[in-house]
């Protein structure tokens, strides 16, 4: 994969979004890799005004489509609304194959699809590429206006303390050009934490917030890998900020690696498992968060759909949903009383 030669001229490039340049950039992130303590450097300011934090909070809903399996995107598309999302996550093979099938469309036409249903490309999901041969699909995501991509950070897992930020001043710098090139097209690149890789702790995500001074390198936050501590969860949400790009609404239940009852399966989902969201949702808050949610869960063997329909994915998504906006009216209201 080929990447943009940086240039040689006397004063480094720019980009008007982000005045500092790309060197002065990648340096302030590996600086605050190495500064003591994570506190001092939070992302957002703690002191919101009355009136910011007692506004009214709501959720921006997008749509997995690894949820219907390897359906085609013709039957997909109608359920996004249908499910109270305004955006679609494409996801390719295993997981689903829906990136494969805007190749077959071809942009012309996937474009057409998204204007009939009234859907956004919100992200394109690229596990499969990793983070460091995603140039071609930058370039994409902004051809069709897409302004997220999610992938993973490669291991190992399991680092702590000094071990873990070498690995992640490693990672920053072996991702300098990838970033540079987000930055130019817009596009914001989100790691997921996922579990056995190197972003697979609640510190591992703090200091990959702090290491690049932009949202160009942000989180897509997954609780489904975290402990099932709501507080622990919505304290982090606080930490990350503005950091956070994508919000998995995903919890652990009885795991998504063997064949399980689909009433146990389920429990992935809000309102399903143990897990209580309404702390999450407050700390959501308390950031004024306006990336995207994704309420989620893994079927299991992958590529399978989360139920045997498109209408029934739906029903299932429109649970969840209704136990989120449960929550936060309650929320919205606490806080207007």
């Amino acid at each position: 994969m080929h990447h943009r030669q940086r240039s040689h001229a006397t004063q480094p490039a720019t980009n008007p979004r982000n005045p500092l340049p790309r060197r002065d950039v990648l340096k302030m992130g590996v600086q605050a890799l190495t500064a003591a303590g994570w506190a001092s450097h939070r992302v957002i300011p703690a002191n919101l005004s009355a009136a910011e934090s007692s506004a009214r909070f709501s959720l921006r809903y997008l749509l997995a489509s690894c949820l219907f399996g390897y359906a085609p995107l013709e039957e997909i598309l109608p359920e996004v609304r249908k499910a109270g999302a305004e955006a679609i996550d494409l996801w390719p093979k295993v997981h689903g194959n829906q990136r494969e099938q805007l190749d077959a469309l071809g942009l012309e036409r996937f474009q057409e699809l998204l204007k009939q249903h009234g859907v956004q490309l919100g992200a394109i999901s690229r596990y499969d590429l990793g983070p460091f041969q995603l140039a071609d699909e930058i370039r994409l995501a902004q051809r069709l206006s897409c302004p997220v991509i999610v992938t993973g950070a490669p291991g190992p897992g399991g680092l702590k303390n000094a071990e873990l930020r070498q690995a992640l001043r490693h990672f920053v710098e072996k991702l300098e050009s990838t970033l540079a090139l987000a930055d130019e097209c817009g596009v914001i690149i989100a790691i997921e934490n996922h579990g056995n890789s190197l972003i697979d702790s609640p510190d591992a995500m703090r200091w990959l917030a702090e290491a690049w001074p932009t949202r160009t390198l942000s989180l897509a936050f997954a609780p489904y890998h975290l402990p099932q501590d709501p507080h622990l969860l919505g304290q982090l949400i606080r930490d990350l900020g503005q950091k956070i790009a994508v919000f998995y609404m995903w919890q652990h239940g009885k795991g998504c690696m063997k064949p399980l009852p689909l009433e146990e399966e389920v429990l992935q989902l809000p309102g399903k498992g143990p897990l209580d969201f309404r702390p999450i949702l407050a700390a959501l808050k308390d950031i004024h968060y306006t990336g995207y949610s994704s309420i989620f869960m893994h079927a299991y063997p992958r590529g399978r759909p989360i139920r045997e329909t498109p209408s029934m994915v739906t029903a299932q998504l429109l649970e969840a949903r209704d136990y989120l906006e449960q929550c936060l009216a309650e929320l919205n209201e606490k806080s207007a009383n």
